[in-house]
């Protein structure tokens, strides 16, 4: 297993290929990787993230409880992505999230405090924390805007065309709550979609 972590954390430096020996010598000095079992927790709200997750394997699911109780999802994290309360991990206040392992996942973790030195010592460094921010904005922004600018069946879509890769891997109720809509109606568009 320790081989196999090997190339997870080789894997990852190399999705920065401007770094220099330093700069991955600094890197491998504080990468860290975890296995986590299905429905385990990355972090709960009201925790500080103290570290970002990047996901090697598995998928998990970013969600928060309403005032009704109900857990609502607000996003899904596979493979390659970053399992992150960006914002409150930035300021390194509690989080309203929930990011909970739907299946069993391999992550590496980058500490708050080493990337912040980081961005000290290297500014190539900064470069990437600042393309992962952008990255992680966008991904939020868009989410909001298919609230404003989408109807149900629209989000449906387009979550069908960008997630071609998970679409078989997360339940209708998850699915539903991401959509913010009732598993019904969910049923009722796949349905509707399904006849054209």
């Amino acid at each position: 297993m320790q081989q196999e972590y090997k190339k997870y954390i080789e894997d990852y430096i190399k999705l920065f290929p401007d770094l220099n020996s330093e700069e991955i010598a600094f890197m491998n000095s504080y990468l860290t990787i975890t296995e986590y079992a299905k429905k385990e927790f990355l972090f709960k709200s009201g925790e500080v993230q103290k570290e970002v997750g990047f996901v090697c394997k598995g998928l998990l699911r970013r969600y928060y409880i309403n005032e009704k109780g109900n857990k609502i999802t607000t996003g899904f994290i596979n493979e390659n992505k970053y399992a992150t309360d960006y914002p409150a991990f930035i300021r390194q206040k509690p989080s309203k999230y929930f990011i909970e392992c739907l299946e069993p996942s391999i992550i590496i973790k980058l500490p708050y405090d080493k990337i912040q030195e980081g961005y000290s010592k290297f500014k190539v460094s900064e470069m990437y924390g600042r393309l992962i921010a952008e990255y992680v904005l966008t991904v939020q922004t868009d989410r909001v805007e298919s609230f404003l600018f989408e109807n149900a069946e629209e989000r449906y879509l387009n979550f069908i065309e960008q997630n071609k890769d998970i679409i078989n891997r997360i339940s209708l109720s998850h699915l539903a709550s991401h959509l913010g809509i009732e598993r019904q109606s969910l049923s009722r568009i796949r349905s509707k979609i399904a006849k054209k």
